[in-house]
């Protein structure tokens, strides 16, 4: 079970790669989180989340976003994606 969710994450990451290779040629919006030095695309927060959710409803995520909005991270036995 492991072995296809790595798989599945390095698919997920070769398309992630392929869309920002895309977003690089037009104009981008881009945001700024926590500094300036800090940057968040649209195309960086579509990238995996919603693609993990439908494959995997019942795992869990920890993400960066969600820390620094102040979610509080709860540890269960559900399998759970810590996104970067």
């Amino acid at each position: 079970a492991w072995q296809e969710c790595m798989d599945y994450a390095v698919i997920l990451a070769r398309q992630a790669g392929e869309m920002i290779r895309e977003a690089l040629k037009n104009k981008m919006d881009v945001m700024i989180k926590s500094s300036p030095a800090d940057l968040v695309t649209v195309t960086d927060q579509k990238c995996f989340m919603s693609s993990i959710k439908e494959k995997y409803p019942y795992h869990s995520f920890i993400g960066e976003e969600s820390v620094a909005a102040g979610e509080k991270t709860v540890f269960t036995e559900q399998p759970t994606w810590i996104i970067e």
